[in-house]
């Protein structure tokens, strides 16, 4: 995750865009600099171009791997990179080599450690919603329960980065809409598949959760992630429809296709208790956007750091870290995604304030924070190749198994 290292107040002054090669390459990032300040790069694939540069900033120079995804071309489509189980994790490289992706990035911050929880185990599971081919796969944790660095004034878990099925990105907030319906009556649904659900609530998990314990899910409050863990629990398992079997403590196992597990902690608990097995139950859900009209087709996770072309206010810049971050122009048709190098000479990294400004000069209107630190990895894939190169140096030394990514494809 985000490895954070303070500065001076004296040292926040000016970053510059250098290409590669030393040539200066754009104007002061107190401005908004041309588009096309950083000259282009490799081909990966029709559409998709590769470029590193170096970017001064106030603790030291860091240098940037860039994918521009021309969203336009009908060939080129964006979409989530995920180990096949929501309570996962693998590294990017394998993610990117089993889907057949050109080109790919690290994604939403996730579960990474329990150690306020002894005994139990982290699920890997990602902090906010995740869509992937046009399908929910989860739903936002509460915010006290999400791991990263503090989030921007305004901003929570809900929000995210994604491709509508009209092949062009925006930034949205996805809350999670959805029902229990019995004979007990009707129960709001506040979790999908998440490693946190909210306090007194009913969450559900489907064959897309994987076979991860469902411990986790009681554990922590709402303010409070390291909170211990809720001792009224309940699990109801419906298949067809129908109560198949019920438990006092939340279980473990793949959960198979057709299958829905229902899950309470403290008053949701208690509802699901009314509940016996050979009960009809209908339970739906779904992720609303709370602007957009378009259906995502792909969407993951973060927060927004740069918004119709001004950095949000409250950006932090005084901890700078090794980031990925992706942003878009020309009304969500061309794609910029840049993670940052981890080798020891550029570990120094940016702070958010610095990542939205730098996006800015790269021409983005609007950008959001990824994972870093350690999770920070960018990977292409040469013409004709069978596998991935991993582009930068992750920080950690080698590449750390993630909850899911961003992944670039091509055809033609």
């Amino acid at each position: 995750m985000t490895r954070r290292r303070g500065r001076s107040a004296a040292g926040r002054a000016v970053l510059t865009v250098v290409t590669a090669f030393g040539v200066l390459a754009g104007a002061a990032l107190a401005g908004a600099a041309p588009a096309g300040a950083v000259p282009a790069g490799t081909t990966i694939a029709q559409g998709v171009t590769y470029r590193q540069f170096d970017v001064h900033a106030a603790a030291g120079t860091a240098h940037a791997h860039l994918l521009t995804v021309d969203l336009g071309d009908p060939r080129v489509r964006v979409g989530l990179l995920h180990p096949g189980a929501v309570a996962a994790r693998a590294t990017v490289s394998r993610m990117a080599n089993a889907a057949r992706a050109v080109a790919g990035v690290n994604g939403d911050f996730f579960d990474i450690s329990e150690s306020r929880h002894p005994g139990v185990e982290p699920t890997g599971a990602s902090v906010g919603p995740a869509v992937a081919n046009g399908r929910a796969l989860k739903a936002a944790v509460p915010d006290g329960q999400r791991f990263g660095p503090a989030l921007p004034p305004g901003t929570g878990t809900e929000d995210v980065i994604g491709v509508g099925t009209d092949h062009r990105a925006r930034l949205d907030r996805l809350t999670l809409t959805g029902s229990v319906t019995s004979r007990a009556g009707r129960l709001p649904l506040r979790g999908l598949n998440q490693y946190a659900l909210p306090e007194n609530s009913v969450g559900a998990y489907t064959s897309a959760w994987g076979g991860a314990s469902r411990e986790r899910a009681v554990c922590g409050t709402d303010t409070d992630r390291g909170a211990g863990c809720g001792s009224e629990t309940y699990e109801v398992t419906v298949r067809g429809g129908r109560v198949i079997s019920v438990a006092d403590a939340p279980g473990s196992g793949v959960v198979p296709a057709g299958t829905t597990i229902l899950l309470g902690r403290e008053e949701g608990a208690r509802r699901l208790r009314e509940l016996a097995v050979g009960d009809a139950v209908s339970v739906t859900h779904r992720l609303v956007a709370a602007t957009s009209k378009i259906a995502f087709a792909f969407a993951l996770g973060g927060f927004p750091v740069l918004r119709h072309g001004a950095p949000l206010s409250g950006l932090n810049n005084t901890a700078s870290a090794v980031r990925t971050v992706v942003g878009f122009d020309d009304g969500g048709r061309r794609l910029l995604i840049l993670a940052l190098d981890g080798a020891a000479a550029y570990r120094s990294g940016l702070t958010v304030a610095e990542e939205a400004t730098t996006m800015r000069s790269l021409g983005a209107t609007d950008a959001f924070n990824l994972d870093g630190g350690g999770s920070t990895e960018m990977v292409t894939r040469d013409t004709g190749a069978a596998a991935v190169t991993v582009r930068n140096h992750p920080s950690g030394g080698a590449e750390r198994p993630v909850a899911n990514g961003v992944g670039v494809f091509a055809t033609g």
